[in-house]
Order: C-alpha cells, then structure tokens, then sequence
C-alpha cells in the first residue's frame, strides 16, 4: 500500500466516506435523486452544519456549504464592498487565487492591496500592523497555512489586534482544519473558510464557510438563488433565509455532502493531524538529506514539509518515490506569489502528513529520499 504524503492536496478518503457516497447513489439510482435526499434530509439540511459549527466553534446558522475552499472564499470576500480608497491587507503567504480575487475587488472599488511585511525568519511583523492599522484598513485576509509550506499563521494574535477596528478578517483555513485546532471564537474572524477534500479527508466537491451574523447583511452576492430568497415583484425580491445558507445555491452534491459528514463524524474522534514526532521526523528526513533547501519560514510549523534540491528536479524526486510506493507531489512557486514566486522558485517538492502516517513510514521516505538524489 502507498505511504500518502500528500493530504494537503487531498486526503486519503476516511473509512466511512467513499463507502457512504457509493450507497447515496445506488440509492438515487434506486428511488430517484429527489427521493434519495428526501431519505437523507436530516444529514443534509441539519447535521451536516451542526457538525461544521462544532469543529470551528461556530452556530450552525454561521456556516454555509459550497462546492471547494476557493469557491466558499470568493463568494463571501467577492460581496465585500469595502469604502472606496480602502486598504485590503494580505500577508507573504496569501495564495494566488485569492490574491486574484482581492485584484479584482481592490479594482472595483478604488482600494489599494498591501503586504504585511514579515521578519527574515518568516514571522509576520505584527508590530507593524498595530503602527499602521487605522480605520481605511477595511479588509485582512490570512492563510493559516499555507499550502507551499508549514507555516501556522498567529491568527488569534491578529484577531486581538484588530479586534474593534472596522476591518473585516478573513481566514483561509483550507490547510489547517482538520489538522489544527480551529475556533472562529478565539481567532476573532468574521468569515473562515476550509476544504473537505484535506485533513478532513471528505470528498472532493466539498468546501464551506463560516459567516459571523454581524457580516451577512454586508455580502452583496452576484445573486441569491431561488431555495433562499423568492421574488415579490417584477423589481423585487426578498432574501427569506436567516442564516449563512443565503449564500449558497440550490444544486449541490448530494452524495458529497453526505461523504463530508462521514468524514467530520470520523474526525470527531481521531486525533488532530500528525503525530509531533512524525512530523518532526518528516522535517528531519527532508534537513538530513544533502542538497536540499528546506522551505521552512516562521518559528511555528506543522504538517508540511516543502523543498528543492540542488540537482534533481521536483518532478525527478517525485518520481523516484512514487516508484518506491511514497506518494509526495510537485507545487507550484506561482501558487504561493508573494512568497516563493518572488524568490525565483518556479517549482518545489511538498510532502505533509497527518494522523495515518508513522515513524515507519517516514523511515521508508529517508531512505527512498536518499536514492532520489543520489540515483
């Protein structure tokens, strides 16, 4: 069996999950799609957001599903309609598509994107955010982790920094749920986004949102679908849903949604991301071996471990373990702009861990490591 060390860019599938969305569609197949949900109408309309709030310490009416981490980011930051000459704040780590979404708002809007600088060791300089926020900051957008290396982003030290501002704080969470603990509480955000397809390990397809209330009346979507809000004129229409679900729409999966509430039942009682000393051996591995440069920024680190290597190509290293039964992947320096990008790295090793990977299998991953590039 492959050793996956590739859970930030998707998960191996918990127990329940691929067996849960198999029978959801025999079932369709059995009784119809409509008639299928109508089954499964408490999971879907219910438990499914009760099981959301209690991973992020939300409400259940806080949370809103969409289709993929990128998907639930952009519907809510893309409604912001922040005062014109505005300040949207971004850090080094901010990953592209949202950066491309933060570009095309700023556009809209006359604001301006600047980058939260960071110390050379990769922290970020939050004595300069409390010198410089003042009331045209109006967005703050931080990537807990970032998916091109294991930095934890101090979100709660942020959330108290900015707390009584006006500004609205955004956390990509994508990397981090289902890994670290994460509470919207004690982090002090109004929206905070996550993936089902990472160390969730739910389908692909899944992804969703919190929403603090005090934001909803703030998010102009390009539009509210019909399960949401119904029209009471020819020029007018009422939003009828008191809760973040105003923000979905109508058509979804189904039988992904199920397969995320296998998958957040069976995160409910199994640890958090990897064991310390696994990744501390994962980072150790990658250190040891000669050649390499660790992309390794902050002085707090968890779950990924990203490097190049003087000689051998990503694609060579990925290869050479791939034909060993260990499965890392190759990313990409443009995901990450600001970051690695402006560093001259084009393309880079990523391998991460969580809670089904062991000391052994980090063992297996040295040694085909080492033949990698000395093959």
């Amino acid at each position: 069996m492959a050793i996956h060390l590739n859970t930030a860019g998707a998960g191996l599938p918990a127990p329940a999950v691929p067996g849960t969305v198999a029978r959801f569609a025999a079932l369709e197949a059995e009784l119809g799609p409509y008639e299928a949900e109508a089954v499964h109408a408490d999971d879907l309309d219910r438990r499914v957001y009760d099981l959301l709030a209690l991973l992020v310490g939300a409400r259940p009416d806080e949370i809103a599903l969409f289709g993929s981490a990128t998907d639930a980011w952009c519907r809510i930051v893309c409604g912001l309609t922040p005062p014109r000459g505005s300040r949207i704040w971004v850090t080094p780590y901010e990953y592209a598509g949202n950066l491309i979404a933060l570009q095309r708002l700023a556009a809209r809007h006359e604001c301006v994107v600047e980058v939260v600088p960071a110390s050379p060791s990769g922290d970020l300089d939050l004595d300069w955010m409390r010198r410089n926020l003042d009331d045209r900051v109006a967005v703050v957008s931080l990537v807990h982790m970032p998916s091109s290396a294991g930095v934890v982003q101090p979100v709660e030290e942020v959330g108290a920094l900015l707390a009584g501002s006006s500004a609205v704080y955004v956390v990509d969470a994508c990397q981090t749920v289902g890994q670290l603990p994460v509470d919207v509480r004690a982090i002090g955000c109004h929206v905070l986004t996550g993936a089902g397809r990472k160390f969730l390990r739910g389908p692909r397809g899944t992804g969703f949102a919190f929403v603090a209330r005090e934001l909803w009346d703030r998010v102009a979507p390009p539009f509210h679908d019909v399960h949401v809000a119904e029209v009471r004129s020819l020029h007018h229409y009422e939003v009828t849903a008191d809760r973040a679900a105003r923000f979905e729409t109508a058509e979804r999966s189904s039988a992904a949604v199920l397969g995320l509430v296998a998958a957040l039942e069976h995160n409910a009682v199994t640890p958090a991301g990897a064991a310390p000393e696994v990744f501390a051996a994962l980072a150790d591995a990658v250190a040891t071996t000669p050649g390499t440069r660790v992309l390794a920024p902050g002085a707090r680190r968890a779950g990924i471990v990203s490097f190049v290597h003087e000689r051998c190509s990503p694609e060579r290293v990925r290869d050479v373990l791939a034909g060993e039964g260990v499965t890392g992947w190759v990313g990409f320096g443009a995901h990450t702009p600001l970051y690695l990008a402006s560093s001259g790295i084009d393309r880079f090793v990523r391998l991460s861990v969580h809670h089904y990977n062991d000391l052994a299998q980090v063992d297996v991953l040295r040694g085909a490591l080492s033949r990698a590039v000395n093959g």
